[in-house]
């Protein structure tokens, strides 16, 4: 039998199951052509659970540790769902029945994750949804792993990936969103880390000293509506695809960078709901993942998890547009210079080492310092294609530890940008009005920057 010990930080991570928050990445891919599901079945056999044992491993608790250890009865069947649309089979109905599932467990007595093969995506498409367990790997580990099962299994969409992480005013830096499983471990939004330069930052005591204080001694988040107790009923939807280099034009012409556009119009549909709600709009933090993983090493074949977190204060309390874009702006590039994340990777892997009881009380503190999980991932800039057939589109979401209720993914793939939410139905019972406050925003942000550049 093929055994070991599940990493500390990782074991955090499966903890972190409750009822009214999984902690399951969920992901979903969509295609104009229907798919050969025996191609699809064969290819994650060959290049994913043959590949990486933990695909095929029980998560056995030994005492105090998790020893991941294989199942004798696996079953690629047992984790493969053949499904079909209702009529018409459109994005409100793929939407609806992958919410409908987000309230489920992943069967402890089986490897830690499930894919849904779904007929009659409008009307004759097909769409592929995964549900991963974050114990399993974090974003990135997820998305090299996922890339294998493209037509061209070589690195190459990957490296057009980093290429485009690096870039300056790209989406983001390095991704979590594989193209066909959503990761947790975002880049931070904005080209605001690096992993060599994240290492040089780690290195300076006194910087990082200054970053555990401060993340110690945060206060819980403002009280909202969208912060309180969760329940089990979970909502995901996304946007239209949305022009990236519509978004690039005005973010170059203003001065700013995409994501400064893209993270102002959230705060700005933010802002908007709230007043709505509740009369009056204080900042809110978002907390946002990167990557830790260079992406110029192997892949161990255990994958785990291996990201960093920054609270990001959104400035939703700003009013004019201009002016909060311009704050959005300030606060991004101050996080460029701050080591917080790697703080919290630590922290991470010390919870691993806590007593279940007082974990979950550590992840609740945690979890109050922020309303939203928020990720931003820059995938393939050019199309890829599975089993044949091309990617039309994919989101994805990271779960919401604790009793955060609300998340915000960004994934920019061939050429457009596509906006997500994650939300719980006992705090936003409707999230398509924020939905739409979004695309209203960027597109007068993006009118604004054409304009006149930002102060």
């Amino acid at each position: 039998m093929t055994t070991h010990e599940m990493d500390r930080g990782d074991q955090a991570w499966l903890h972190m199951d409750r009822p009214t928050n999984l902690m399951v990445v969920d992901s979903v891919m969509w295609f104009d052509e229907p798919l050969d599901w025996d191609v699809v079945k064969s290819l994650l056999q060959e290049r994913v659970i043959e590949r990486f044992p933990t695909f095929s491993q029980l998560a056995v608790k030994h005492g105090t540790s998790v020893r991941w250890e294989d199942d004798e009865n696996f079953d690629i069947g047992h984790h493969l769902r053949h499904v079909t649309l209702p009529a018409p089979g459109g994005r409100v109905e793929l939407e609806e029945f992958m919410s409908r599932l987000l309230h489920h467990p992943l069967p402890v007595e089986r490897p830690l994750w499930e894919m849904y093969l779904v007929d009659g995506y409008n009307g004759r498409g097909s769409a592929v949804i995964s549900r991963i367990h974050h114990c399993i790997a974090d974003g990135i580990a997820l998305m090299r792993v996922m890339m294998s099962l493209t037509d061209d299994p070589n690195e190459a969409a990957l490296a057009d990936v980093a290429d485009a992480a690096t870039e300056h005013h790209h989406v983001g830096p390095i991704g979590t969103l594989g193209h066909l499983a959503a990761g947790v471990a975002g880049g931070v939004v904005g080209d605001v880390l690096h992993p060599s330069r994240i290492v040089d930052q780690a290195q300076d005591v006194t910087a990082v000293g200054k970053a555990l204080a401060r993340v110690l001694a945060m206060t819980p988040d403002a009280h909202t509506s969208l912060r309180g107790h969760t329940g089990r009923t979970k909502r995901v939807i996304w946007t239209d695809p949305i022009a990236l280099h519509e978004v690039k034009r005005a973010a170059h012409a203003g001065g700013v960078t995409i994501n400064d556009l893209l993270l102002a119009a959230v705060s700005g549909a933010l802002r908007d709901h709230l007043i709505a709600k509740d009369g009056k709009a204080p900042d809110v933090r978002a907390i946002v993942p990167y990557n830790l993983r260079p992406l110029d090493k192997p892949l161990p074949a255990e994958l785990g998890n291996k990201f960093g977190l920054v609270f990001l204060s959104l400035p939703v309390s700003v009013g004019e547009r201009a002016d909060r874009l311009a704050e959005l702006r300030r606060r991004m590039d101050a996080l460029k210079h701050s080591p917080e994340g790697v703080v919290v990777f630590g922290i991470l892997d010390v919870i691993g080492h806590t007593p279940y009881s007082i974990e979950q009380i550590i992840v609740d503190i945690f979890s109050s310092k922020g309303t939203a999980i928020m990720t931003n991932v820059p995938g393939p800039r050019q199309p890829v294609f599975m089993a044949g057939r091309r990617v039309r589109g994919t989101i994805g979401w990271p779960p919401q530890a604790g009793n955060v209720g609300l998340g915000v993914s960004i994934i920019s793939y061939d050429g457009e940008i596509t906006v997500g939410l994650m939300t719980d139905d006992d705090l936003i019972p409707d999230p398509r009005p924020i939905l739409d406050a979004v695309g209203r925003e960027l597109d007068e942000l993006m009118h604004l920057c054409n304009a006149v550049p930002v102060a």
